[in-house]
C-alpha cells in the first residue's frame, strides 16, 4: 500500500527501516542505502527590463481536455536546443489583473557554461515499448483513464485540510492548481493561454479553496445543506507564462505548459516545495502522485499515484488515471533529502494533458506531466522570489 493513499502528514522517519516500512512496495536494497545523487545546481537567470505589450483580446476558449501527438524527433527536441533557443523559451510574458502585460527577456549567465545544457533525454525502455500498446488503441475512446479506475475521492474535513491534500485549489477556468508559496500557485499554461491569446476566463481569474462545510462557525446554511466543500475564491493580481509555450501559429507542445498566478493577499495554508525533476529512478517507488478536480466528480477532490513508465528530457509518461479538470495539478514524488535523511515530498512536475508518441511506427498514449529542469525551476523560482539568491537554497 503507498503511504499517500490516506492522508498522513510529512513527519521525519526515526531510521532508514521505518522509512522503508512506509513506503512499500521497495526493494530492501533501495531502502537500507537509498541513492543520492547530487543535487542539481540551479542555473542564473539574469531578467530584462519588461516590455509593455498590447492588451490581450482573451478571445481564446478554455481547453480542458489537452492532447498532443509526438514522434521520435519531438521526444528528443530537448536535446538539440541551444543556448539562444532555451533563452527565448525562457522568456516570459506577465499579465496583470487590469488586462495588461508585458514580455521579459532573460539571458543565461555567461558563466554558467555547463549549467543550462539540457540532459541528455531518457530513452524510452525496452519494456516501455512491449508494454500492450495494441491494447490501448482498442480503448482509444476511453483515454486517460488506463483499465480499472485508480482514482481515489478525498472527502471528510480532516482530509481536505490535511497535508498535502491541502495544497489543491481549482482554477476559475475550469483546472487544478498547487499552492507552491503562500501567494502562488502552479497550474498549466493552457488553463490561462491557448498558446495564442489568453482564455476569456483570465480577465478576472480566480483561484478556489475548499472549505469544508462543518469548518464555518455561525453560517446559516440552506435547509438542505450539500455534504461537498464550499469554495472561497481567490482574485489572481498577475499570471506568468513562459515563452516557450506561446508559440503562435505553430504547433503547442507539451513542454513548457506552466503558469504562476501570484494572488491578491496570502493564504494560510500549508505549501509544498518544488525540486528538480530527478530520474524516476530516484523516486520513492519510482511513483509519482497527484490530486485534481476531475470534472467527471464534480465538486470532489480526486487523488491518484503511479509508476513513472518513461520519461524524455522535459516530460514525465505515466498512466496516472485523470480526466479534463486535472490539468494543472503538482505532480510530487518523495524526494531523498539529504540534509534532513529523509524521503521529502516535493512539486516536481505539473500535469499537462494526454499524448499520443510514435516510436519505432508504434502508436503508444500516455498521461503527460510536464519536469522541472533545472532551468525550469531557475525560471518558476525566480517568478516566486523575485531573486535568484533564495532559489539556491530551495
Amino acid at each position: 500500500m503507498a503511504l499517500d493513499h490516506t492522508p498522513m502528514s510529512s513527519r521525519p522517519c526515526c531510521s532508514l527501516l521505518l522509512v522503508c516500512l512506509l513506503l512499500l512496495p521497495l526493494s530492501w536494497v533501495s531502502c537500507v542505502l537509498p541513492h543520492q545523487p547530487a543535487p542539481p545546481h540551479i542555473p542564473s537567470l539574469v531578467a530584462h527590463t519588461p516590455l509593455p505589450l498590447v492588451r490581450s483580446r482573451f478571445s481564446a476558449q478554455a481547453q480542458l481536455d489537452f492532447t498532443t501527438h509526438c514522434n521520435a524527433s519531438c521526444f528528443h527536441r530537448g536535446e538539440q536546443a541551444r543556448r539562444e533557443e532555451l533563452a527565448e523559451q525562457l522568456a516570459f510574458e506577465t499579465l496583470y489583473s487590469n488586462g495588461s502585460r508585458t514580455l521579459t527577456a532573460v539571458d543565461l549567465d555567461e558563466d554558467e557554461e555547463a549549467d543550462w545544457k539540457p540532459e541528455p533525454a531518457v530513452p524510452f525502455s525496452a519494456t516501455g515499448r512491449r508494454r500492450g500498446s495494441a491494447g490501448r488503441r482498442r480503448r482509444r475512446q476511453k483515454r486517460q483513464i488506463y483499465g480499472a479506475d485508480g482514482r481515489f475521492n478525498i472527502r471528510g474535513d480532516h482530509f481536505l485540510l490535511d497535508y498535502p491534500f491541502s495544497t489543491a485549489v481549482r482554477i476559475s477556468t475550469g483546472c487544478t492548481g498547487v499552492l507552491v508559496s503562500q501567494r502562488h500557485v502552479l497550474t498549466a499554461a493552457h488553463c490561462v493561454h491557448d498558446g495564442k491569446d489568453y482564455v476569456k476566463g483570465a480577465r478576472k481569474l480566480r483561484v478556489g479553496f475548499l472549505i469544508p462545510p462543518s469548518s464555518l462557525v455561525n453560517v446559516t446554511l440552506p435547509s438542505a445543506p450539500s455534504k461537498k466543500p464550499l469554495v472561497r475564491w481567490v482574485r489572481v493580481k498577475r499570471t506568468r507564462v513562459p515563452k516557450g509555450w506561446i508559440q503562435g501559429p505553430q504547433e503547442v507542445s507539451m513542454d513548457y505548459d506552466y503558469a504562476l498566478l501570484e494572488l491578491r493577499w496570502p493564504h494560510r495554508r500549508p505549501f509544498m516545495r518544488m525540486a528538480v525533476a530527478p530520474s524516476a529512478q530516484d523516486l520513492a517507488g519510482k511513483r509519482i502522485h497527484f490530486s485534481g478536480f476531475d470534472s467527471d466528480r464534480p465538486g470532489e477532490l480526486v487523488y491518484r499515484f503511479c509508476p513513472v513508465e518513461d520519461e524524455s528530457n522535459d516530460l514525465i509518461y505515466q498512466h496516472c488515471d485523470a480526466r479534463p479538470g486535472a490539468s494543472g495539478s503538482g505532480v510530487y514524488g518523495r524526494v531523498w533529502d539529504n540534509g534532513l535523511e529523509r524521503w521529502e515530498r516535493k512539486v516536481i512536475g505539473i500535469f499537462s494533458g494526454h499524448q499520443w508518441l510514435e516510436i519505432d511506427g508504434e502508436n503508444r498514449d500516455y498521461n503527460v506531466a510536464v519536469r522541472f529542469t533545472p532551468l525550469k525551476f531557475a525560471q518558476i523560482c525566480y517568478w516566486v522570489h523575485g531573486n535568484q539568491v533564495d532559489c539556491s537554497r530551495d
